[in-house]
């Protein structure tokens, strides 16, 4: 059975990864039956082939999640569309001190058009009150 998977290359903490075509028996740096790429996660930097990824993934190649995760992200020139997260993950203490917030903030909104209501209901009599006054005279 064949594999697309990654082959890392680079120094200690500095990785850089071949994407590779690979029988799924032999050793992570061994020969490949073709080199698809390259992959640095440091830089996101990332040229792949991705018409011959597809060939290979149609003649019953398995890639691994990550291969198939860059193979899905990778751009028609076959650089990688990088998204970055826009959420960031929250500490307990700062999640509760923003449900705190938002819990506050929907109080006070609900107060104010509570108050909202109270008090056109108020004014519209002595509005016209008002116009009436000056209107008979």
């Amino acid at each position: 059975m064949l594999k697309i998977r990654l082959k890392r290359l680079g120094a200690k903490k500095a990785p850089t990864f071949r994407i590779i075509v690979i029988n799924s028996t032999t050793k992570r740096e061994g020969k490949p039956v073709q080199e698809l790429g390259y992959y640095n996660p440091k830089t996101k930097v990332m040229k792949l082939d991705k018409e011959s990824a597809e060939n290979w993934v149609k003649k019953g190649a398995q890639p691994t999640q990550t291969v198939a995760y860059l193979i899905a992200n990778c751009k028609a020139d076959g650089s990688l569309d990088y998204k970055k997260k826009e959420t960031t993950k929250l500490s307990k203490k700062a999640q509760a001190k923003a449900e705190a917030e938002a819990k506050a903030k929907a109080e006070a909104q609900a107060e104010a058009e509570a108050q909202a209501e109270a008090a056109p209901a108020e004014e519209a009599p002595v509005e016209e009150k008002t116009e009436e006054a000056p209107a008979e005279a």
